[in-house]
């Protein structure tokens, strides 16, 4: 399916919501004093073609800040899951903080010098969150749970780190409910079941909800399955992987 996103989303991304957040304090770290040069550096390394598409990216978050400017006000919230993916990774820099990681990652993508700022494991890292779909799916659930009427009342656990097959633990009264999270860029797509997964949808059944989280392009939508095997169609596929491990001999320590 085509797709209107631009090539360079995610640091465009990056930028507006810089320009919201901090606004002079951010295009003065690159050394500009008005937000026209600042554009135009912007185009001038091929981020963008146009001061509209800069513009359009601050317009985008303007309106979750408090800022002074209205921006895309009329879409609501229709765009704070973007905000809150940027949040989570990067949302305890300062300004200085902020507008020098997007120095590097510029510099490491778009211009190069012979004396390149190498960019932190950390900030690679977040970067590298940034183009992962679960994550954003994730994030969007994790703040819209309770428009599920299933979840509304419910309590939310985040169960992510034990790897147990399910994303999210949802307590309502003395009832537990587990829902794993996926994602799709796009209105359609696929998605797929790890074996845990299955086997804890197998095991929970009617508690077990396949949360899908669609069109996150523009504007996400909730598709919640319980009991999932029972619903949709699945192809079973083996797929064969190799572990690479390094063992040390033993060692008193």
């Amino acid at each position: 399916m085509a797709t209107n996103k631009h090539e360079n989303y995610e640091i465009l991304n990056l930028i507006g919501y810089g320009l919201a957040k901090f606004d002079k304090s951010f295009i003065n770290e690159f050394g500009f004093e008005t937000k026209i040069a600042f554009y135009e550096n912007i185009i001038s390394l091929g981020i963008a073609e146009t001061v509209g598409t800069v513009k359009n990216r601050q317009d985008l978050f303007d309106n979750f800040f408090d800022n002074g400017r209205k921006g895309w006000w009329q879409k609501g919230d229709a765009y704070i899951h973007r905000k809150n993916l940027i949040d989570s990774l990067f949302g305890n820099l300062d300004a200085v903080q902020y507008a020098e990681t997007i120095k590097i990652y510029i510099q490491s993508k778009f211009t190069k010098t012979e004396n390149e700022t190498e960019v932190s494991p950390v900030s690679q890292s977040r970067f590298r969150q940034l183009q992962l779909t679960g994550r954003e799916a994730e994030l969007y659930f994790m703040h819209n749970f309770r428009v599920v009427k299933e979840f509304k009342d419910g309590i939310l656990e985040d169960a992510r780190f034990f790897g147990d097959g399910y994303d999210f633990q949802i307590q309502i009264a003395n009832q537990y409910l587990l829902a794993e999270v996926k994602g799709v860029r796009n209105t359609n797509g696929s998605i797929r079941l790890t074996e845990k997964e299955f086997s804890k949808a197998n095991e929970y059944k009617d508690r077990f909800g396949l949360v899908v989280v669609s069109n996150l392009e523009s504007a996400p939508k909730l598709t919640v399955l319980f009991n999932p095997l029972q619903t949709l169609p699945l192809e079973k596929r083996v797929i064969e992987t190799r572990q690479i491990s390094y063992h040390s001999e033993f060692i008193s320590w």
